[in-house]
């Protein structure tokens, strides 16, 4: 009798796992061979950084929960990261792919990214987050499909397209690089693209896209540039914006959009024009000298040409800034999961911390350097995460470098070094971006979407507090700040991890205007943080380190 109720226990665990084994979510495999190809965007022959001979680099069409799996194999002569703009990385930072978290791919190895897409839908993209490299490629759209039980606020388009927006330099990263580490900064793009072309080359009469007469398409626009921010629109079209870094929105239609960098947006457009060509058309705003590039959108079954006259571009700050304020979260439509988005209720939630973040620009030692509240990061030659987890972080880094209310002399001494934040897990927080400067800002937070609750010109006070959205503010994860203005978002430190907040333009970014938020769980559990992966490079000081005890549930 023994005997058989023991066989009966093994016969339901091996049941279980196998249930279990089933139970999850779908792999997508991916290789990437990243090389060096001459490519001419601009009509001037350059160095590019390719994904599969592929410039911008390949897609990546993957549905809610699905673990993403890309080996890497890096061809080029100067180590290389991948990150995932957008994508959370719940529980795991390790997969993130900045310097702060990740040891980079030395040239001539691989090494093999495993994330999940986990409780995400919408439109983002990867890009290389080392040496500059942004400026010479290794970007592509990753976007993240709703599962089929899942309702979606809107019928199903004809097809779905990918739009990548950037400015564009035709001068080598690697020039650009020197330019900077010389202490000078970088001169103005010279053009913009819409998936690696401008418009103007031999093939500018060929479609980008095409639509059939009637039928409604859904284009996903993100600017992966690094300087400008980009206004987009659609001859004789107007948009219909449905989703933004993730999150569904009120459905209002436009026939301009500003995408500012390092932002997707998804719209929906009905071919609902004459048969003929018609051109999308990429901006740069905010600059006194304004550059574009152009696409064709093809009616499937005419030859007749575009119109050469191209819709404008508005042309003021306020405009931008009211475009903002259109923006509204769907609070009744699903995102990830099937229960509302406007089920949670953030403007309810006490306020436990407000952080200032206020970017400036000085010399060091007669260099350009950028810094976050007086402080300019360096990345140390250890990862900051690997230097926490094995419990040597004063080895490092120091922590809190810099404070939640940044003083007056902040602004004009900088400090170079590592720029690490505690911030306690769960905290619901504020944080507060001044621009004092003369030129745009764009801010992105990695492994987080947070609430855009408000931009105003001037400087911020708690009695701004009551022009707050506190109802349907969008849930982003990227925030742009106007020259002379404030912005205002909230969010909770769920996500355990080492997270890097940085502005988008690269050149700022690259001079250390950038930060790392640790969050740390108390409890060292799985439950909150998986530990670092079995293949994961090891470097700097805890090379040769014994691994700490793991993390249990």
């Amino acid at each position: 009798m023994a005997a058989r109720a023991s066989a009966f226990l093994a016969l339901l665990v091996c049941l279980s796992t196998t249930a279990l084994i089933r139970a999850e979510d779908p792999y997508l495999f991916f290789t990437w061979n990243v090389t060096y190809g001459t490519i001419s965007p601009l009509g001037v022959p350059q160095q590019g950084i390719l994904i599969n001979n592929q410039f911008p680099g390949p897609n990546i069409n993957s549905t809610t929960n699905n673990n993403i799996v890309i080996n890497v194999f890096n061809n080029l002569d100067e180590p290389l990261l991948f990150s995932w703009n957008g994508i959370q990385h719940r529980k795991n930072s390790w997969q993130d792919g900045m310097p702060g978290t990740t040891c980079p791919i030395q040239p001539g190895t691989n090494y093999t990214y495993h994330f999940q897409v986990k409780d995400q839908i919408g439109s983002y993209f990867y890009f290389p987050s080392t040496a500059f490299h942004k400026a010479a490629g290794g970007f592509g759209g990753l976007r993240v499909n709703s599962r089929l039980l899942i309702p979606v606020p809107f019928a199903d388009p004809e097809d779905d397209y990918t739009v990548l927006i950037g400015d564009w330099y035709t001068t080598d990263h690697k020039a650009l690089r020197s330019v900077l580490d010389s202490g000078r900064s970088i001169n103005r793009p010279d053009g913009v693209l819409i998936n690696g072309k401008s418009g103007k080359g031999a093939d500018k009469n060929e479609p980008l896209f095409s639509m059939k007469p009637g039928k409604t398409y859904r284009y996903r626009i993100c600017n992966v540039g690094i300087k400008s921010t980009l206004n987009f629109r659609i001859q004789g079209h107007m948009m219909k914006l449905v989703e933004m870094d993730g999150s569904h929105v009120v459905q209002n239609s436009y026939d301009s959009l500003d995408v500012h960098v390092g932002q997707c947006y998804s719209v929906l457009v009905t071919a609902d024009q004459e048969p003929r060509d018609y051109y999308m058309v990429a901006s740069s705003r905010f600059i006194k000298e304004s550059t574009n590039a152009t696409g064709l959108i093809r009616y499937e079954g005419s030859s007749a040409p575009a119109s050469t006259v191209l819709p404008e571009a508005p042309t003021s700050l306020i405009w931008s800034l009211n475009q903002f304020r259109s923006f509204r979260w769907n609070l009744t439509a699903s995102a990830a999961r099937p229960n509302p988005q406007g089920s949670y209720h953030y403007g309810g939630i006490n306020i436990t911390r407000t952080i200032k973040i206020v970017n400036s620009a000085s010399k060091v030692d007669g260099k350009l350097r950028y810094a976050i509240n007086g402080v300019s990061h360096a990345n140390p030659e250890t990862p900051l995460k690997l230097a926490e987890y094995f419990q040597v972080p004063e080895k490092v880094f120091k922590y809190n470098t810099i404070v939640d209310e940044p003083t007056a002399e902040s602004e004009t001494k900088i400090t170079v070094s590592p720029n690490v934040l505690n911030a306690t897990f769960r905290d619901f927080v504020e944080i507060i971006f001044e621009n004092h400067e003369k030129s745009m800002q764009s801010y992105h937070l990695d492994g987080y979407s947070f609430f855009a609750v408000a931009i105003e010109a001037g400087k911020w006070t708690p009695e701004k507090r009551k022009n707050y959205n506190l109802l349907d503010a969008v849930s982003r994860h990227t925030i742009q700040v106007y020259p002379g203005t404030w912005a205002a978002i909230m969010l909770t430190f769920d996500n355990a991890g080492m997270w890097n907040l940085r502005s988008n333009l690269w050149e700022k970014y690259y001079l250390g205007q950038q930060m790392y938020f640790s969050v740390l769980s108390p409890a060292r559990s799985l439950r909150d943080e998986y530990n670092v992966p079995d293949n994961y490079t090891m470097c700097g000081l805890v090379k040769d380190l014994p691994k700490p005890p793991p993390y249990t549930i």
